[in-house]
């Protein structure tokens, strides 16, 4: 196949690609700038997309002796994913630009360049499995479970999962991809892996929303709408959040209180007891199927609402194109604009966005 390789710069796409030129494939390297005013250099695991990590993938493509070009997607990039972000904070949601990122620049804005210029794929680093099934192509987990990349994968749609290859997803564990790499001589075998939000490379999320949004104080309150403190900006707040509260009024019990909601029109975070955190119902009208779609309206699954969480089992019931879930044990910390992925064992379903959410546990519990 005539493969396009989107090296980041990191050790996992530049193995991606050497496997893929091993197996035969005609591959050609692509790193992507996402920022108009990338930064020089990393700090550890902080960032991507920067000078040095496009140096690195052009070291990596010339060890593996394959051409290599950066394409310049940092318009797409703040359209897509940096404005989304912004916008869904400015609601009172919790966005994963990962996915956003997956699903709106590499494998699509990316994908349909490679396929109108004759290409038959896209090969990444992702830890996932792809299998041609009964169905079409389906996408699996990784057999390294630490490392599984599925979730942020589950965005995908059977058009793009067509076109896709994750070299990787077979592999037993990172140690020997990094291994690899060394004894292939590219010198990003021991590179750290990039953790924080690319476009934050300092880590400071709230600080770097004030800037975008602004700053202003509200109220905070409890379940019954009392008011137990003040804060400096909804946005700097989200579900299952501890630290950071300002509180002027204790709990009757003493214990410590957790962000339940941020409704961002009154500029209002409403918080609350630990237990008032458990979520009996999550539903979403922003779905997409990874592979066939489910043949009945109601059915059984494994449900993930976090990257690194643990799979629930659940009932899912779709209908007039919102999917509803209801987990056998109660979500805990469940956030408006997070996604929810379906599974059916190591079968990647489909997905959605989280747009409403039921607490198991009443208001005057």
């Amino acid at each position: 196949m005539r493969i396009l390789a989107a090296m980041s710069g990191g050790v996992d796409s530049a193995v991606a690609a050497a496997r893929a030129v091993d197996e035969g494939h005609d591959v050609v390297g692509v790193h992507l700038a996402l920022s108009r005013a990338g930064g020089t250099l990393r700090t550890g695991s902080r960032g991507c997309c920067t000078i040095e990590d496009a140096m690195d993938a052009r070291r990596a493509a010339d060890r593996l002796g394959i051409p290599f070009y950066v394409w310049d997607f940092s318009e797409r990039f703040r359209e897509d994913v940096i404005d989304d972000f912004v916008a869904e904070y400015q609601a009172g949601r919790t966005p994963n630009p990962c996915m956003r990122c997956n699903e709106k620049i590499k494998f699509a804005a990316l994908l349909e360049r490679a396929l109108e210029l004759g290409f038959d794929a896209v090969c990444t680093g992702h830890y996932a499995t792809l299998i041609d099934g009964p169905g079409g192509r389906e996408l699996h987990r990784a057999s390294d479970e630490a490392k599984d990349q599925s979730y942020v994968l589950g965005v995908l749609t059977a058009e793009q999962l067509a076109h896709t290859y994750f070299p990787l997803g077979s592999t037993p564990s990172k140690a020997v991809v990094r291994a690899e790499a060394a004894a292939r001589g590219l010198t990003v075998a021991q590179k750290p892996d990039s953790h924080d939000i690319c476009f934050i490379p300092d880590g400071d999320t709230r600080g770097w929303l004030a800037e975008k949004v602004g700053a202003e104080q509200g109220q905070i309150v409890d379940r019954d709408g009392s008011v137990v403190g003040t804060h400096a900006g909804a946005h700097a707040y989200t579900v299952g959040q501890r630290r950071g509260l300002q509180l002027g009024v204790p709990a009757a019990d003493g214990k410590p209180r957790f962000v339940l909601e941020v409704r961002p029109i009154s500029n209002t975070v409403v918080v609350g007891p630990k237990e008032a955190l458990a979520t009996a119902e999550i539903s979403g009208a922003r779905s997409t199927w990874a592979g066939r779609v489910p043949a009945e309206p109601v059915f059984a699954c494994h449900v993930q609402i976090r990257a690194h969480a643990e799979p629930v089992p659940a009932r899912a019931v779709v209908a007039d194109g919102t999917v509803t879930v209801t987990p056998e044990a109660p979500f805990d910390g469940v956030a408006p604009g997070q996604t929810a992925v379906l599974y059916d064992g190591t079968r990647v379903i489909g997905q959605f966005t989280i747009d409403h959410t039921v607490s198991a546990v009443p208001v005057s519990a």
